[in-house]
């Protein structure tokens, strides 16, 4: 700020006014003391009574002269001071300050001031003192800071101004600091202002040279021909000088704000060569590193970096300073310099991690992926080992391998150990030997390439393979045992039908369905693992269903396992065959209850899963998208590690022969992955098992809503069939009919007994063994065939086959597949808009001419 004051402030200081010493003696006073006490002596020689009256004139003199000292000090003529204000140590400190001092009473009014104040504000004198606010009168830039002082003065607070009184003449002005503050801290010494004024141009002046000269270091230092950056132990760039922002082609006040990092203008891994130097508490590095720094436009340039990097007492690093030199004219100008960039280029961005040891296993160099390694790893960075980067198991085939380095064979076999870590990780060592005899320091040259991406595909296709095998020979031999057991269960409806409840071989037949059914539900368990049955999806509320399955849940796990299902909230709709979810359910419920034989706790979770929460969970093969997540966990005994990718495979159990069929786990398998979903599981021995599955949210408003198709019998699973309630007996439906129904099947005694119960249901059947066969038989009865039941596979021509070939010569011709597979195994072939229905094998005689009878009426 700047100000004139009212009148020409002189440049010669002014005498301070010195106070009025004050006259005193001791021996006055011991002299005055002296004559009272002989007048009193001489007053007692004379008598009583002679003394009387000179007593009296002396009182009366003494009085008057007392009355005198009260009169004058009550007008100010005589004064008490404190001793203390009389000291002339303290008086001359004051008196002759550097800095202007004055004190002001609640008035405003200036009582005290000294020497140097009378000076900075041009008083000619004592008499001619005058406050602050009187001085810088009639400016408003000095008016408004004398305006806060004397706000702060009258509230008894300190403040603080700095204002610029300007010269006159156009001479240079000079910079004052004014401050006030209270006299003392009571009441009434807070009443009073001690103000200082002081002249700070000097250093004013001092602090504009030093700026000046900063100014000067860093323009000199940003057109410097190199660059030059700093770097925060944050990773941050602290400092980045025009040169180098101009070469990568940023914008200074971009990087001044703090908005790039080093891995930002460094390409590739450089950046952990910067990070991974060798902490020593107390000393100071300089490396340098041949890199790449990448341009605000991606394109990369090739620089030499001098690092210099210093060291707390307690190893911390503090922040770095980088010189940097370009090498991009090293490329056109020198060719051993060309030949020394491309080569520390390919050096540094090989996707390998290579370095050089000695004998006993220590870096000597490293590039930059190297460096990366050991920070991804953990490694303490002080560690030069090869050996600490490899797992303690695994450590003696590298050590092995470097040996025969040392030794000078040719020739070492890669490799392949586990990486030291919290994760499993995988990495491939190549081993070469070092020609050059002169440099003892190093042994070996390692080339590393991580594998656990590799090896986490081969593991995870090699059980993909495995279980689509498992799954075409589960598929396969289904299908030829539906084949087998339609025919047992079809020959059983006729002898059941022969023979009346009270004859003897009635409970044998019937034992015989009971083994059959049975047969079947393994066989529609094996297709479910192959994922090859038919599936009703519908739209399906997890929520309503597990808390419809909560009874038989309870039933089925006991009294000793304590159930909790708890419902996320908002749950999203999937679509699910809802018959084949309550067997997932069941299935997993009972193995949890098989874990738990002293009892523990069955808890069932669902819950919501947003796309951003499926990528971070990072289960293998799973895809972000919108689930909803199914949690079946228990407290029992867990799985081992060894087996833990077993349970799903078929067969596979560890209960007691006779107790499983090892088909449970398979079966909830193939239904998820048949559905569209995702199964994992986390388990610890001792520690209880988890079961998490990932339903595909369902979104109705990109699939319309398709009716629901009459479901179709099916056997219930063996869990669920010991303790669901035997089913209410119903009222035997009518299933009789008529028409002429074409019956395609290349199995000739299933084919016959299919025959045989349509026709005792009041059917005219024509049976064919093939394709070709039913071609020809539909063109001799001349379009009087009312339906078709075909085999799907068949020999000369398939089911998907004939039925295009019917719909050429007859587009309205009634049509059901029956087949031991499951229809989406063929529907991929059938021409688009065919309509048809499917009865899966095995099937009994009531559920054939049950959906014969639907088929005729529904299509009729």
């Amino acid at each position: 700020m700047t100000a004139e004051t009212d009148h020409d402030l002189p440049r010669e200081p002014v005498a301070a006014h010195e106070p009025s010493p004050r006259s005193g003696s001791i021996a006055l006073v011991l002299l005055v003391a002296a004559g009272l006490v002989a007048v009193a002596v001489g007053l007692m020689t004379l008598g009583r009574v002679q003394a009387q009256p000179y007593i009296l004139g002396i009182l009366a003199v003494l009085a008057m002269v007392g009355l005198f000292n009260l009169f004058a000090f009550a007008a100010g003529i005589i004064r008490f001071v404190d001793r203390n204000l009389d000291d002339p140590v303290m008086g001359r400190i004051a008196d002759h300050a550097f800095d202007g001092l004055a004190v002001t009473d609640p008035r405003g009014h200036v009582i005290y001031s000294n020497a140097a104040y009378l000076t900075l504000t041009g008083a000619a004198g004592p008499q001619d003192v005058r406050p602050v606010e009187r001085v810088f009168i009639g400016n408003p830039d000095v008016s408004e800071a004398v305006f806060r002082l004397l706000k702060a003065a009258r509230e008894g607070k300190r403040q603080q101004e700095e204002v610029r009184i300007s010269g006159q003449d156009g001479s240079q002005g000079r910079w004052l600091r004014m401050r006030v503050r209270p006299l003392g801290t009571g009441k009434r010494e807070t009443r009073y202002a001690v103000w200082s004024i002081a002249d700070i141009t000097r250093d004013r002046e001092r602090q504009e040279d030093v700026f000046q000269e900063l100014q000067h270091a860093i323009e000199y230092l940003d057109h410097a021909p190199c660059g030059f950056f700093s770097v925060n132990p944050a990773g941050e760039l602290a400092y980045v000088n025009a040169t180098l922002a101009n070469w990568l082609d940023y914008d200074l006040a971009e990087i001044g704000s703090g908005g790039l990092k080093l891995t930002d203008i460094v390409s590739g891994d450089g950046a952990s060569l910067l990070t991974s130097i060798v902490a020593v508490p107390g000393e100071v590095k300089t490396e340098v590193f041949d890199i790449d720094l990448r341009m605000r436009t991606g394109k990369t340039m090739p620089v030499r970096l001098y690092h210099k990097l210093a060291f707390g007492a307690d190893g911390a690093p503090g922040p770095s300073r980088t010189l940097v030199i370009s090498r991009a004219r090293d490329e056109r100008s020198d060719p051993d310099r060309a030949a020394e960039v491309r080569f520390m280029r390919f050096f540094d961005h090989t996707p390998m991690a290579i370095a050089t040891v000695d004998r006993g296993g220590n870096v000597v160099r490293a590039n930059a992926r190297y460096a990366k390694l050991g920070q991804a790893l953990g490694l303490d960075s002080a560690s030069k080992s090869i050996f600490r980067a490899v797992s303690s198991r695994d450590r003696h085939l590298l050590i092995a391998a470097i040996n025969q380095a040392a030794e000078g064979q040719a020739d070492i076999a890669p490799v392949e150990v586990a990486l030291e870590g919290t994760k499993e990780r995988w990495g491939q060592f190549f081993v070469t030997p070092v020609d050059s005899a002169e440099n003892d320091a190093e042994a070996a040259i390692v080339h590393m390439l991580e594998t656990t991406e590799r090896r986490a595909l081969e593991n995870q296709i090699n059980q993909s393979q495995k279980m689509e095998t498992v799954g075409q020979l589960a598929g396969g031999i289904a299908h030829d045992f539906n084949n087998v057991l339609s025919a047992i269960m079809m020959a059983n409806d006729f002898l059941l039908n022969a023979h009346k409840p009270t004859d003897p071989s009635f409970q044998d037949i019937m034992q015989i369905k009971q083994n059959a059914t049975r047969a079947a539900t393994l066989v529609r368990q094996l297709l479910a693992f192959s994922r090859r049955q038919t599936l009703r999806p519908q739209v399906l509320d997890l929520g309503d269903a597990l808390s419809d399955l909560a009874m038989l849940l309870r039933r089925l796990i006991g009294e000793k396992v304590k159930q909790e299902t708890i419902h996320g909230r908002d749950l999203w709709p999937v679509k699910v065959d809802v018959s084949q979810f309550e067997q997932v359910i069941v299935n997993l419920a009972v193995n949890a209850r098989d874990a738990m034989p002293d009892g523990g706790k069955l808890i069932i979770r669902t819950a919501n899963v947003t796309a951003e929460e499926a990528a971070k969970l990072a289960y293998k093969g799973m895809p972000a998208a919108d689930y909803v997540r199914i949690e079946v966990a228990d407290t029992g005994t867990g799985i081992p590690a060894d087996i833990r990718d077993k349970i799903f495979e078929p067969f596979f159990s560890t209960k007691e022969v006779g107790k499983g069929t090892g088909l449970g786990l398979s079966t909830v398998y193939g239904i998820v992955k048949q559905t569209g979903g995702f199964i994992y599981v986390d388990s610890e021995p001792g520690q209880g098992t988890s079961f998490q599955i990932f339903l595909p949210r369902h979104h109705a408003e990109l699939e319309a809503q398709v009716e629901q198709p009459a479901a179709v019998a099916s056997a219930t699973n063996g869990a669920a069939k010991d303790a669901a309630p035997a089913a209410e007996a119903k009222p035997r439906a009518d299933l009789t009919g008529q028409g002429t129904i074409l019956l395609v099947e290349d199995e000739e005694g299933l084919r016959a007994l299919n025959a045989r119960g349509l026709r005792s249901r009041g059917y005219t059947v024509v049976e064919a063994e093939n394709g070709v066969e039913a071609m020809e038989m539909l063109e001799e009865q001349s379009g009087a065939i009312d339906l078709v039941v075909s085999d799907v596979v068949m020999p000369e021509m398939d089911g998907p086959t004939l039925l295009k070939a019917m719909r050429e010569t007859n587009p309205d011709i009634k049509f059901i597949f029956v087949s031991g597979y499951a229809e989406d195994a063929f529907e991929k072939s059938l021409p688009e808009g065919q309509q048809f229905d499917f009865l899966p094998k095995p099937f009994t005689l009531s559920q054939l001419v049950a959906a014969v009878k639907e088929t005729m009426v529904k299509q009729g």
